[in-house]
């Protein structure tokens, strides 16, 4: 990966519905442009996120979706409106910041939720993309949701037990999280929140990673699990599977989807099933990984970023 580089500017973006969200450029200024969605919802953007593209190519944009990171009011605020936290409204925030930095198009590169964000932006504004790069591919389609809620159960029965039991067996466990989260008792939304990040780890525990969902803490936790429980309860305000139907809108858009086999928390169908409704994308299969993805996810990351740098598509893998 490449050296560590800050920031050369950065502020903070007024987007309407009294939110502000926090960008940053790095890199060369008259260097292709490209943007970091970062995933989650609500994880906000990572400096080591930088470290994947040279810094002498591109001008690297980051920034923090609503609620999240840097970004203000943070979602774990209770007086901060969640109604006005949703896809479409990322989807127009993205844009915007496009417009404020004058940028007429540009590359974009994320993951998992990140990954849904992209695409959902893309097949918006099709002419403002030049190139994608994707790992961890989700759409956030309700069935993807209830398997990473409900299915994976069947692999980690006492977790998922667990889980069920901070939501006093609801049917609807994300709705009832989501639910929690909005109770006017700290204490309670403390608890949803560890009980939630918990049940994720869990999920990801055969990967050898640690924790990461439980190693957030205080309001970066609670704005996290808030805000991923009111996106995933409302199935990101997408109609189901309008994402890979919809796909055809990003003919002419070069992709690249690298997908580890062995992803419980974003099974590969997903990646599988795009990759064949998108005619100009080429999936890398990484056997070995996860949702984490591992070393060889890295370098499959980096080679595409290095190749789309020169305006040269990377060669497509073998089926």
């Amino acid at each position: 990966m490449y050296s560590e580089t800050a920031p050369y500017d950065q502020g903070l973006l007024d987007v309407g519905d009294g939110n502000l969200i926090h960008w940053e450029v790095s890199g060369n200024p008259a260097g292709r442009p490209a943007l970091v969605v970062h995933g989650g919802p609500g994880s906000g953007s990572s400096p080591h996120n930088r470290r994947y593209f040279d810094p002498e190519a591109y001008r690297l944009v980051l920034f923090d979706q609503r609620g999240c990171g840097r970004s203000t009011p943070h979602a774990s605020d209770p007086a901060a409106d969640m109604s006005v936290n949703t896809t479409a409204h990322l989807v127009a925030d993205m844009e915007r910041l496009r417009e404020h930095l004058g940028i007429e198009q540009w590359l974009l590169y994320g993951g998992s939720w990140g990954s849904t964000l992209i695409l959902a932006y893309a097949q918006a504004h099709p002419e403002r993309v030049t190139e994608i790069v994707v790992a961890a591919v989700t759409t956030t389609r309700r069935s993807e949701i209830a398997w990473l809620y409900e299915g994976a159960g069947r692999f980690f029965p006492e977790a998922h037990a667990r889980f069920r039991d901070g939501a006093d067996g609801a049917e609807d466990l994300v709705g009832a999280y989501s639910a929690l989260m909005n109770h006017p008792d700290r204490a309670v939304r403390e608890k949803a929140a560890a009980d939630w990040c918990t049940w994720e780890d869990a999920v990801l525990s055969m990967e050898g990673q640690g924790t990461p969902y439980t190693d957030r803490v205080d309001d970066t936790r609670l704005g996290f699990v808030r805000i991923c429980s009111h996106y995933f309860a409302h199935g990101a305000w997408l109609a189901e599977g309008a994402l890979i139907r919809d796909a055809h809108r990003l003919a002419g858009i070069p992709g690249v989807l690298i997908q580890g086999r062995l992803d419980m928390a974003g099974p590969p169908s997903t990646a599988w099933e795009l990759s064949r409704a998108w005619p100009d994308a080429e999936l890398h299969m990484v056997e070995d990984a996860g949702h984490l993805g591992d070393r060889r996810t890295g370098e499959l990351i980096l080679a595409a970023l290095d190749r789309f740098a020169t305006g040269v598509p990377p060669a497509r893998a073998k089926p």
